[in-house]
């Protein structure tokens, strides 16, 4: 069969990566991928938002099946249209996506499911929302409502940082329309925790647990960021962890979604805070997280396929598990940024080094923000650039071999953090 991957970034590319090796696909195409999917697949020149491109481009070459990489997408509607059309295609409708396009929704919607979360409150205008930070005597969490590419979310550690960030999410609207609403809740101490499962009508299949790195420097410093590297699987989640969040999240969000008459089909992502009041959710997204997905997809050894299916054709309670075979070695996924990211940033930067680290066993190197120049050389072209990613006999061995790969590679203000999995090691 033939199948359409829809994005540019990492994530796309391990997922075009892993179903080129599906002995059921003929031919992955990538709209409109980068450096990496060129070479497992083949690229088409449509962005993401061009629904009808992409919609005629399916119809021409016979797409069995389209599977959508990035939100923004996906909030805006693309599975409503691409279904109108008669086309099959993987992922939440436009009212389920809310359940990631709107904060506030969000958060209403786990009021309602009564899945834990962090205290909130929902604010329109800037100064109700700064009187009330400045009563608060515990720290706060600012997330403009909508879409910020990963960056909406300001964890602040005072009142004096908090003001500053309704100033620039409300105020200075620096992510535009997405901060028209902003969500203010009690910040939340402890661990973060990434969960992902395939959904398809009552049934839930979670994949193994990762740990993503927000921040942009070591030690969680620095803004938050689309993410700068991730390790699978996360020792903190264990087997109780894994059935709590079933339990208690993953089930009660699709049962409440489902009887309000917008049904979730597609990857739910829970980033989740272990407390120690209990497990809470930080956030939902309604698609694959990238880098959680390099991590993921690296450790899977069955046909990605036959998940995707199961979830489509809502057949994810028959799945026979002891058929899933994941490689027992951890992975550890390490992002190289451009220089200036999360900010500003240069492109067009030549990239060295893949092809030595080509020749190295258990390692593999997605693109995200790369293509190529009128030379033919690999470039940057983004703000998170490649995303390196080892197996190991133990996690120790995965970052070793992630990081010996990531000294073969250069390009000019490349930067990435060192301290990847670190937390998982010094617990061990």
């Amino acid at each position: 069969m033939k199948v359409l991957v829809i994005g540019k970034g990492g994530r796309e590319h391990a997922l075009v990566w892993k179903l080129a090796r599906s002995p059921r696909v003929s031919k992955v195409y990538c709209a409109p991928g980068n450096a990496g999917t060129a070479v497992e697949g083949e690229n088409y020149a449509a962005e993401p938002h061009e629904f009808d491109r992409l919609i005629r481009f399916a119809k021409r070459e016979q797409i069995d099946l389209t599977i959508v990489g990035p939100e923004d997408p996906l909030c805006a509607g693309i599975v409503d249209e691409f279904q109108k059309n008669g086309l099959r295609i993987f992922g939440p409708t436009k009212a389920a996506a809310r359940i990631e396009g709107s904060k506030v929704f969000s958060k209403n919607l786990m009021r309602h499911a009564d899945v834990p979360t962090a205290d909130f409150k929902i604010f329109d205008h800037s100064e109700p929302a700064k009187y009330w930070i400045s009563t608060r005597d515990f720290p706060v969490v600012v997330k403009a409502d909508g879409l910020a590419a990963g960056k909406g979310v300001i964890v602040c550690s005072t009142i004096p940082e908090a003001l500053k960030a309704i100033d620039s999410v409300m105020v200075k609207e620096e992510f535009g329309q997405a901060g028209r609403q902003v969500v203010v809740e009690k910040r939340l101490e402890g661990e973060e925790l990434s969960v992902l499962g395939l959904v398809g009508g009552r049934g839930i299949y979670l994949l193994p647990c990762t740990q993503d790195h927000k921040a942009a420097y070591d030690g969680d410093q620095g803004p938050n960021t689309g993410g700068m590297g991730a390790y699978c699987p996360a020792p903190i989640g264990t087997p109780e962890i894994l059935q709590e969040v079933e339990d208690k999240i993953f089930v009660p969000i699709i049962h409440t979604m489902k009887r309000q008459r917008f049904p979730f089909s597609g990857t739910l992502f829970a980033g989740l805070m272990l407390t120690s009041q209990g497990t809470k959710v930080l956030e939902f997204n309604a698609r694959f997280g990238d880098p959680e997905t390099q991590c993921i997809l690296f450790r899977l050894k069955s046909d990605l396929l036959d998940l995707i299916e199961a979830a489509l054709d809502e057949r994810l309670e028959e799945l026979d598990e002891q058929k899933i075979i994941w490689d027992p070695r951890p992975s550890v996924c390490v992002v190289l940024c451009s220089g200036g990211y999360p900010g500003k940033y240069e492109t067009k930067k030549p990239i060295t080094g893949l092809e030595e680290v080509k020749k190295m066993t258990d390692v593999m190197v997605f693109h995200a923000g790369t293509t190529l120049d009128e030379n033919n050389r690999v470039v940057t072209a983004g703000g998170r650039v490649l995303g390196v990613t080892a197996l190991g006999d133990t996690l120790a061995e995965a970052k070793a071999k992630a990081y010996e790969a990531v000294a073969k590679i250069h390009f000019k203000g490349m930067h990435y953090r060192k301290d990847i999995a670190d937390k998982a090691l010094r617990r061990s």
